[in-house]
């Protein structure tokens, strides 16, 4: 197989019933018909769900074949894990989602087919004025009064409410009780799983005209009712001026890079998930032949951790890790 270097991939889209076209006039992506477009799976080995190479000798390419194959020029310092652990994405809510709780890795590992917990981390790409993110309960809420409020369709009374900017970065921990409002458009960094417990759905009825599956007691088994009032994470100052810490917990670490001039890649002999929210770049030895813009994901394995980065106007990026 051709050795390793910066990495594209097809994304994988998902429609549901929150979605919209903000992927395509947002973020650039090519959809086809319809306005329920709601994410962009743009990194991602999780069963039959997997990235494939788009551009250079390993194009067609699935991400899991090269993590079988190529573990340790992809993952550097880390030991090669069973599968791609990160799942990188963006999602479009025209409505509201679900308000939703996941597992730890050892409550998801007692599930079958077993799987991964989900701690997660949104950043918001763009928000409609009046755009609201649910994260965490209100405090005072336990076990009694959530399932009262699940039994009578009223969990929203329940939860920690506020408005975020562009901007904003919300770490979203195993066992908290979430969910995105209508009009924001995020990018998500999260534990490569799929597990979801779905807690209330603002009482609506599915495209079948049925209420969507709740999973209440599998839901209250899982909550954290330490997890509360949620708000934004402080970016911190890193060795790098152009370089801000938004997330660093045990699962993954995110990062912002600010870039006006070339700058060196990360070059820690980890592999780097890199996403563009603003402006456009190329990145040393990209056989795709066109820069990395507003909405385009990269896979920067390992050993091309060193590669130049040069942006062609003011940029902002997005750098997802393992700590």
């Amino acid at each position: 197989m051709s050795e390793l270097y910066p990495l594209r991939f097809t994304p994988i889209f998902r429609r549901y019933l929150w979605g919209g076209r903000r992927l395509e006039t947002s973020l650039g992506k090519t959809l086809g018909p319809g306005h329920d477009y709601a994410e962009s799976w743009e990194i991602v080995d999780h069963g039959e769900d997997q990235s494939i190479v788009v551009a250079g000798p390993l194009a067609g390419t699935a991400l899991a074949t090269l993590v079988a194959e190529q573990g340790d020029a992809l993952f550097g310092r880390h030991a090669t894990p069973p599968r791609f652990p990160l799942l990188w994405k963006f999602l479009d809510a025209q409505k509201d989602l679900s308000v939703q709780v996941h597992p730890n890795d050892e409550q998801a590992a007692r599930l079958d087919p077993p799987d991964l917990g989900k701690t997660e981390a949104w950043v918001i790409v763009d928000a409609e004025p009046g755009s609201c993110l649910y994260a965490g309960l209100k405090s005072g809420v336990d076990r009694e009064s959530l399932a009262a409020h699940l039994a009578a369709g009223t969990t929203d009374a329940c939860l920690h409410r506020w408005e975020p900017k562009v901007g904003d970065c919300i770490l979203i921990e195993a066992g908290t009780a979430h969910a995105i409002g209508a009009g924001l458009l995020v990018a998500e960094i999260q534990q490569s799983s799929d597990t979801t417990f779905r807690l209330f759905d603002w009482n609506r009825l599915g495209t079948d005209g049925k209420p969507r599956q709740l999973h209440l007691e599998e839901g209250l088994a899982v909550i954290d009712f330490e997890r509360v009032d949620i708000g934004p994470q402080s970016p911190q100052p890193t060795e790098r001026p152009h370089v801000e810490r938004l997330v660093s917990c045990d699962k993954f670490v995110l990062d912002r890079w600010h870039l006006s001039a070339p700058a060196a890649g990360p070059g820690d002999d980890r592999c780097h998930i890199l996403s563009v929210v603003e402006g456009a770049l190329e990145v040393d030895g990209d056989p795709a032949g066109q820069p990395l813009r507003r909405g385009d994901t990269m896979l920067l394995p390992a050993c091309c951790a060193d590669a130049e980065l040069r942006p062609l106007e003011s940029t902002v990026l997005l750098d997802a890790y393992l700590p």
